[in-house]
């Protein structure tokens, strides 16, 4: 791609909101150049009837345009070691396309990591701002669990769920990557300036703003698609009613990614838009471990999660025999061998060598009126 090319979509960036129908169309007909050139003179070139609504966003951008510094923009990524990637160079990734009209002008990265690369086994992990140490916990160890088996964990930044995601990936040593709805330069929340400053050496922030670029209050949702464009699945770990991250999960719907949720607690609000989208949306498929999630976006008949084996306990090892007797034993007091051997539907001489080898094991022990259970063994976990 030209300078030219790169320097006009730096500017779209700048001047248009994230995203925008019109916008990408006229960039599709007639280049990112030509469509720069439209908003500066307000011409557009030959095509399609131009509504009103457009015409007034044509004129919004051209005004933006005055005080806007493409130049000064790419100057200050060579500074700080930002770069600007557009659709069909090598680190773009293909799946943003699927977005259509509403897919990125271009993407300003910063951090080592290869995004198109990054995004091959990728999976969002998103989830409230306001989460609960239940929510933290699952988001950080899903992360961390996710990123051991080489799973990229897409994220928001933000408060909650998205930062105990990013940090329980970057706990072990594993690729993560943080869409912000601002320049890749300002921290936001600034609480996690320390978060992003090690994301930024180890990994990849990501945005559809340039440099400079404070957060708006919209941009948040318009942020969701690429999130979930980018993964190969949405994963909400923890939502109200109310939250965004249900808007990535809307997204991820729409795309035909994975969609998977955390249950939680069913009088917890900070689960409440969990469990209804695991009520309502049949799409929606419920997670409760990492080889689950790996299931879901993983390769066809090859990562397939293994059912959860039940503990083996001490009494699991017994021949049918052996446990018949241990079972006529009740549950408060002795017996006698006569009545373990009626209980047990066995002969004499065989529960008299069954009780040595039970006696042995620990689970019974001599009372003054024959056997009994010890404690251990009247537990149900013994």
């Amino acid at each position: 791609m030209t300078t030219a090319e790169h320097a006009a979509r730096a500017a779209l960036c700048a001047v248009a909101e994230p995203g925008d129908a019109f916008l990408n169309r006229v960039i599709d007909e007639a280049g990112a150049a030509a469509a720069l050139a439209a908003v500066r003179d307000g011409r557009l070139p030959a095509g399609p009837v131009v509504t009103e609504g457009e015409r007034q966003r044509l004129e919004r951008w051209r005004v933006r345009l005055r005080s806007a510094s493409p130049e000064e923009d790419l100057a200050v990524c060579e500074r700080l070691g930002i770069r600007l990637v557009c659709p069909g160079e090598p680190e773009w990734p293909t799946t943003l396309d699927d977005l259509g009209p509403a897919r990125p002008y271009a993407l300003w990265l910063r951090g080592p990591a290869d995004l198109r690369n990054s995004c091959l086994r990728s999976v969002a992990v998103v989830g409230s701002r306001a989460a609960s140490p239940y929510g933290l916990r699952v988001a950080a160890e899903l992360g961390a669990e996710l990123a051991e088996r080489g799973w990229t964990v897409i994220s928001g930044g933000a408060l909650g769920i998205d930062a105990a995601a990013h940090r329980g990936a970057l706990a072990a040593d594993g690729p993560t990557v943080a869409v912000f709805a601002n320049g890749v330069d300002v921290p936001y929340p600034a609480a996690h300036d320390g978060l992003f400053a090690e994301m930024a050496r180890c990994a990849l922030l990501v945005s559809e703003s340039p440099p400079g670029t404070h957060p708006q209050r919209r941009r948040f949702l318009v942020r969701n698609r690429v999130i979930a464009a980018l993964s190969r699945g949405t994963l909400i770990v923890e939502a109200e009613l109310r939250s965004g991250a249900l808007n990535t999960a809307a997204w991820a719907r729409r795309l035909g990614r994975a969609l998977m949720a955390v249950p939680g607690p069913v009088d917890s609000r900070s689960s409440a838009g969990c469990l209804r989208l695991l009520r309502e949306d049949p799409a929606a498929t419920l997670v409760t471990r990492t080889e689950e999630v790996i299931e879901m976006v993983g390769r066809i008949g090859t990562d397939l999660a293994p059912r959860p084996a039940a503990p083996v306990l001490p009494r699991d090892r017994l021949d049918p025999a052996t446990l018949a007797v241990l079972e006529a034993f009740p549950a408060r007091g002795a017996a006698g061998p006569a009545q373990l051997a009626a209980t047990a539907g066995a002969d004499l001489p065989t529960v008299n060598g069954k009780l040595g080898l039970l006696s042995a094991a620990g689970f019974i022990e001599r009372d003054a009126g024959g056997w009994r259970l010890t404690r251990e063994a009247r537990s149900r976990d013994y």
